[in-house]
């Protein structure tokens, strides 16, 4: 292993999960599911100027007003939010989602760059590795440590993201990106927020007020302009 590989290595950890999951828990616990959802179409965006910039990955003006119109839309869906049990702060928490999302854009850039020397399942071990040790400082305070009892609900919960996401999830993102350009990959984060919204309807009773529908609307519409209005231009 390449000594200067060892900072993007730690980089590539520290922005996700450590940073990243911090953002997303807390704009979970301050915003809906489906409003964190439509927050992460902007993903790809992100990942698509990071990419132009630092990996010479091409970008057209198209995608840039595309990112444009996608952040007006997420602004307006956080600003029409309405607060509810499930959304008690949704400005905050849309934005500790976009935080979220600047951590990820940051994870994907030093993927790639990892890539083309390391294999996707070594890279998820390191990120797994370091994650571990990160948030096990978090177990420390004495009103929180360990479970004591078995509650079937988050237990089932933990496990999931620990084989699903964890194994699964990560370690079948990082190969893709080892495959394809990092913008394309990030691509198919946009079937994250239209999970988010029916998983929300259905299982939380989450609901989107009228002018939020026209921001999902703007969100999903940016995307589409940058990522495949862009390339028609490009070819």
């Amino acid at each position: 292993m390449a000594k200067k590989d060892f900072r993007y290595l730690l980089l590539m950890a520290f922005f996700e999960p450590c940073l990243y999951f911090i953002f997303e828990a807390k704009a979970l616990v301050n915003t809906s599911a489906s409003q964190a959802g439509m927050i992460t179409a902007i993903l790809p965006l992100l990942v698509a100027i990071a990419a132009w910039a630092l990996l010479k990955e091409r970008i057209s003006r198209l995608t840039l007003f595309g990112f444009f119109i996608a952040i007006v839309g997420a602004i307006i869906l956080s600003l029409a939010a309405d607060a509810t049990i499930n959304s008690p702060a949704p400005l905050i928490g849309n934005l500790y989602e976009l935080a979220a999302m600047v951590c990820a854009t940051g994870y994907t850039i030093c993927l790639k760059h990892l890539s083309g020397r390391y294999s996707p399942l070594f890279l998820t071990a390191v990120q797994a590795f370091i994650g571990s040790f990160f948030f096990a400082f978090f177990l420390l305070p004495p009103d929180i440590g360990l479970p004591d009892q078995w509650v079937s609900g988050p237990a089932l919960a933990v496990i999931y993201l620990g084989t699903f996401i964890t194994l699964g999830a990560y370690g079948l993102y990082n190969f893709g990106v080892s495959r394809i350009p990092a913008s394309q990959a990030a691509a198919f984060v946009n079937l994250i927020p239209v999970f988010s919204v029916i998983l929300g309807y259905t299982f939380l009773a989450e609901r989107l007020n009228n002018w939020q529908w026209l921001a999902v609307a703007m969100v999903f519409f940016g995307v589409f302009l940058s990522r495949y209005g862009g390339r028609k231009l490009e070819s």
